[in-house]
C-alpha cells in the first residue's frame, strides 16, 4: 500500500514550509508531491531548492483549490491520496496509522481521523470529537450516508481524511463549482459510493483556524447555500435501509438555517441571523436536529463512553448466543442498546454530567420498549430472586 501526501498551496510559504516538514517526517515512507497553484511569492524557488525528496507541479495559470487537488492526484503515484492544504500540517504517526487501520479493511476507500484546530502559534483550540468504539472501527457503505446525514460521522476538511485513488478518479474528482466551499465534502460522499469508511479515533492531524483560511472568503450567505446543496445531495444517496428513518429533507433546511443563524449571531451578523432563522424558528423538529447536533460537539467522559462500549459489546455477544427458544420472547438487540445507554445516560446523570447525559440518551430516550426494559430492572431489583433469570445488567467500569 503506497500513500502520496499532496499538498496544495498559493502564496502561503511561511505555513506551507511547516506542511512539507510534516510529510517528510512520516514514520514511514510516504511521496510527497507539491501543487503550487501559480503561486506569485518565493514558493516555486524553496519547493525546487529541495529537490528529490519532492515532486512539484505549478499550475499554468491560477485555476483554484478544487483544481488543484485534482492535478495533484493525476501526478501522484499512490493507491492511497493523503491531501494537505498549506496552512495544516501532519503527526508524524498519520500515515502509518491510516495504513494500519485501511489493512483491517481492504474495502475501505475512505480514512478519515481526529484533527486538533489550532491557531497560527500552534496552540490547540478544539479538536473533532471521538466517536464509535476503540482507536479505529470501520462504517459499511450502506451506512455512510446516513451518517453523514445525520453527522455522525465526522469526515470533516481535508487535512482529517486519505481516499483511495481509484475511487476518487471514478468518482470524478473535486468540483471546481465549489472551490473551497464544502468541495472537500461532496468529494467524501462521491467516494464514499464505491466502499466503505474508517475512523481512527486517534488525532494525527493540525487544522490552521485563522482569518486567511480558504472558507472564509465565502458569505455567510453563500456558505449557507452550499451546505443546503450538499445535505441535499447526501439526502438521496441514503441506502433505502435508513430511508424511513431519515428526516424530511424541508426539516434538514430549516435545522441549517437555524445553524446558520447561530453562526450569523457570533459573528455580530444579526440582520443575517434574522434572515437565516424565519421561517424555521417555527419548526420543532428543526429545533431538535439543531439541539442533537449541539450535544454531539461536547466530549463525554472517556471512561463512561468506553464503559458503554464495552457493555454494548458484551449485549451483542450474549444476544447472539441466547438460545433459539428464548430469543423469541427477548426484546431486539437495538431495543437492548438503548437500554443501555438511557442506564449509562442515568450514570452521567448522579454524576452532574447533564450534557453527557443527554448526548448517551438521545435517540434512546424516545424508545418505549428501552424504557420498558429500565423500569423492568428497577422493579426487579425489589423483589425476589424467583422473578426473572437475569435481574440487572451492570455496567462495568474498565
Amino acid at each position: 500500500m503506497k500513500f502520496s501526501i499532496v499538498i496544495t498551496t498559493y502564496n502561503r510559504l511561511s505555513f506551507l514550509k511547516r506542511a512539507i516538514e510534516s510529510a517528510l517526517a512520516q514514520t514511514v515512507p510516504c511521496e510527497v508531491v507539491v501543487v503550487d497553484d501559480c503561486s506569485s511569492d518565493d514558493t516555486q524557488d524553496y519547493v525546487r531548492s529541495l529537490g528529490s525528496p519532492i515532486t512539484y507541479h505549478r499550475n499554468p495559470t491560477n485555476m483554484g483549490h478544487a483544481a488543484s487537488v485534482n492535478a495533484g492526484v493525476q501526478v501522484a503515484s499512490g493507491d492511497w491520496i493523503k491531501p494537505v492544504d498549506d496552512d495544516d500540517y501532519l503527526d508524524q504517526n498519520c500515515i502509518k496509522e491510516m495504513i494500519r487501520a485501511i489493512a483491517l479493511r481492504r474495502e475501505a476507500v475512505i480514512c478519515s481521523c481526529q484533527a486538533a484546530q489550532v491557531d497560527v502559534n500552534k496552540v490547540e483550540i478544539s479538536r473533532t470529537r471521538k466517536m464509535g468504539p476503540g482507536q479505529a472501527f470501520y462504517i459499511p457503505q450502506e451506512d455512510i450516508h446516513y451518517g453523514m446525514l445525520l453527522e455522525q460521522i465526522p469526515f470533516g476538511t481535508p487535512i482529517q481524511v486519505a481516499f483511495r485513488r481509484d475511487a476518487f478518479i471514478q468518482s470524478g474528482g473535486w468540483d471546481s463549482n465549489l472551490d473551497a466551499n464544502f468541495d472537500d465534502i461532496d468529494s467524501w460522499l462521491r467516494i464514499a459510493q464505491f466502499g466503505d469508511a474508517i475512523f481512527i479515533n486517534k488525532c494525527l492531524a493540525y487544522r490552521t483556524v485563522w482569518p486567511g483560511g480558504y472558507n472564509q472568503k465565502f458569505s455567510l450567505q453563500k456558505r449557507l447555500e452550499t451546505n443546503i446543496l450538499i445535505k441535499e445531495k447526501i439526502h438521496a444517496l441514503v441506502s433505502e435501509q435508513h430511508r424511513a428513518s431519515i428526516p424530511e429533507i424541508g426539516t434538514i433546511r430549516a435545522y441549517l438555517k437555524l445553524h446558520w443563524g447561530l453562526v450569523a449571531i457570533k459573528q455580530k451578523a444579526y440582520l443575517s441571523s434574522i434572515k437565516f432563522a424565519f421561517p424555521s424558528v417555527l419548526s420543532p423538529k428543526a429545533w431538535q436536529l439543531l439541539v442533537e447536533a449541539i450535544i454531539l460537539r461536547y466530549k463525554q467522559p472517556a471512561w463512561l463512553q468506553k464503559s458503554l462500549d464495552n457493555n454494548l459489546l458484551v449485549m451483542a455477544k450474549m444476544y447472539a448466543l441466547a438460545n433459539e427458544k428464548h430469543r423469541a420472547a427477548l426484546p431486539t438487540l437495538q431495543h437492548f442498546q438503548s437500554y443501555m445507554k438511557l442506564r449509562s445516560s442515568w450514570v452521567a446523570c448522579k454524576q452532574g454530567k447533564l450534557l453527557t447525559a443527554l448526548q448517551l440518551a438521545l435517540p434512546a430516550v424516545s424508545s418505549p420498549a428501552a424504557w420498558k426494559l429500565v423500569i423492568k430492572s428497577a422493579l426487579s431489583e425489589q423483589e425476589n430472586d424467583k422473578q426473572i433469570a437475569i435481574r440487572k445488567f451492570v455496567l462495568i467500569d474498565i
